[in-house]
């Protein structure tokens, strides 16, 4: 990938889910799947568009559990490789899939890469997931370094969603 990634800071968590591999795969590029368990606990998705390949998109709106704040998202699908990995740049959005400011922070970085790497571990499935801006302006940077804890927040809360989901399945 040829992008300006800007890997003085990202962000890196590594979790153990007790699925095979395939189904965790599967949760992270199947619409079914994905619509389940995406996002913040507590939050609630509507997915518009979901092609989950290399060159694909994905656009929708998460809805906050009181309804008052509603956020437009989109992955731009940089690389998807079955069933070991899932590249994308994620932006704040339009309905238009246009990107545009996180509402929360002018100075939040228009794109964030997350590559997340699943390995087989015995049946079990190692997840690990690295972060960070693209293309990001200094100011940028620094607003993605002083909001790490809570954003590594919300990922854990996904990845405990994410869990509970495959949990469900078995």
């Amino acid at each position: 990938m040829d992008n300006n990634l800007n890997q003085s800071f990202e962000i890196a968590i590594t979790r153990v889910f007790d699925a095979r591999r395939e189904l965790v795969f599967k949760a992270w590029t199947e619409l079914g799947h994905f619509a389940k368990w995406w996002g913040p606990k507590g939050v609630t998705l509507e997915i518009i568009k979901m092609d989950a390949r290399s060159g694909g998109e994905f656009l929708g709106i998460q809805t906050s559990p009181d309804g008052n704040q509603v956020m437009w998202g989109k992955l731009a699908y940089q690389e998807v490789v079955e069933p070991e990995k899932v590249a994308y740049i994620r932006s704040f959005s339009d309905e238009q899939g246009n990107t545009v400011r996180a509402p929360f922070s002018v100075s939040w970085p228009l794109e964030i890469m997350n590559i997340i790497t699943l390995e087989d571990d015995e049946g079990k499935t190692v997840l690990k997931l690295k972060s960070c801006p693209v293309n990001a302006s200094a100011e940028e940077q620094e607003t993605y370094k002083g909001m790490a804890p809570k954003l590594q927040q919300d990922l854990e809360g996904t990845f405990d969603k994410l869990a509970d989901y495959l949990v469900s399945l078995n």
